[in-house]
């Protein structure tokens, strides 16, 4: 059975009727990250691509509202219009997990997913200001407006950003906008290690001139050898002098123009270099300082690739599927090292053994389950697709 609502009123309805009729709900927008997380597969489908089309966007207050539902490239298109943008830059997941379809405004917002530019203009849930959402009591609840605020009691926008749809589906989302850069330009240092590295992009990171993305692709990443990446955006004569001193800081290198700088750094931020093979890749965050510890003891497990991204915090792996792929490995290096990893991209079998998003302490998971069973008792949304019972 497939639900596909074309208002909130008619979102409320098929809920209701899920509801009563006890039938779990897998939440789909686009299609496009259907491989993330659990492997789930409940009796009936809520899709959200009828509630589509944007309902607010006033440029001079750098706000846009759209219904979940409305792709992705329909907003940023619409605001590029007056030269803005999502700040966070959300990662486009088609080529990493072979997927099709469009990617909705709301599954951003749901997944909570930012990009290479959160390492400078913060994530996607720092920019949602406002979300509307029904419940598993099947009630339309609207939390937050059109500008920022301080909040007291619950967060209801924070807390739906990244909850999976596990607590509420999505019909509305506002996010805050920025100006987009007039031109951007990408120093690239060749043939560093990986600690020099991400000793070069700290550096780059905490020089006073606005770094807003900061990466390092090792040999065999995209080219045989290794690039250290400082990306500068703004006026182009700002760009220009900018790069002039950041390479004071941290050394000479080629610079890439505009054209460049943008397909590199779409590449990037969309983990193209492991787009196209069949290793299983993970997505693990932790201090920039320790980022080359935790690869090189990966390493001793066996074959990997990996990249980095947001100056050392964010570690790409891609290694082999066989056995657990890499599950015990990668979750005993963390817990050595610190930070928390996510299983990205893996054949269903595999997320059906190991757990796919970051364990929880006993307190935390408690938490989790409570706040489930508030928003969500009958367990309608997504159940089981981030932790199983949740």
């Amino acid at each position: 059975m497939i639900f596909a609502p074309h208002s909130e009123d008619e979102l409320v309805d098929c809920v209701r009727t899920a509801r009563a009729r006890k039938s779990a709900l897998r939440i789909v927008g686009g299609g496009t990250r259907q491989a993330l997380g659990r492997p789930v597969a409940p009796p009936a489908t809520l899709s959200t691509k009828n509630l589509a089309g944007v309902t607010l966007y006033e440029p001079g207050e750098m706000v846009v509202a759209a219904r979940a539902g409305t792709p992705l490239a329909d907003v940023e298109s619409l605001v590029a219009a007056h030269d803005q943008m999502l700040p966070f830059a959300p990662m486009d997941h088609r080529r990493l997990l072979a997927s099709a379809g469009a990617s909705t405004i709301g599954a951003v917002a749901a997944c909570a997913i930012s990009g290479s530019r959160r390492i400078s203009h913060g994530a996607a849930r720092d920019s949602l200001i406002g979300v509307r959402f029904v419940n598993g009591l099947a009630q339309a609840i609207k939390s937050g407006g059109r500008v920022m605020k301080n909040v007291t009691g619950l967060d209801l926008v924070k807390l739906q950003a990244g909850a999976f749809g596990a607590l509420g589906v999505l019909s509305e989302v506002t996010f805050k906008l920025l100006p987009r850069p007039e031109s951007a330009a990408t120093l690239v240092l060749r043939g560093l290690d990986d600690t020099r590295a991400v000793d070069a992009l700290s550096r780059g990171l905490g020089s006073p001139f606005e770094v807003s993305g900061a990466a390092h692709l090792p040999a065999g990443v995209g080219a045989e050898s290794a690039r250290t990446l400082l990306r500068i955006e703004n006026f182009a004569d700002s760009v220009a002098y900018r790069l002039g001193e950041l390479q004071k800081i941290v050394g000479a290198g080629e610079v890439l123009d505009d054209a460049a700088t943008a397909s590199l750094w779409c590449d990037i931020g969309d983990v193209a270099f492991f787009a196209g093979d069949g290793r299983v890749v993970w997505r693990v965050s932790t201090a920039p300082s320790r980022a080359p510890d935790f690869v090189r003891l990966a390493q001793r497990a066996g074959p990997l690739a990996h990249f980095y991204d947001w100056g050392g915090g964010l570690v790409w792996l891609a290694m082999s599927a066989e056995g657990d792929a890499g599950a015990g490995m990668v979750r005993a290096v963390v817990a050595q090292v610190g930070g928390h990893a996510t299983l990205v991209r893996a054949p269903a079998d595999v997320r059906a053994r190991v757990d796919v998003f970051q364990p929880l302490p006993a307190s935390v998971m408690r938490l989790q389950r409570a706040l489930k069973a508030s928003f969500d008792p009958d367990r309608l949304f997504n159940p089981g697709l981030m932790y199983d019972g949740v």
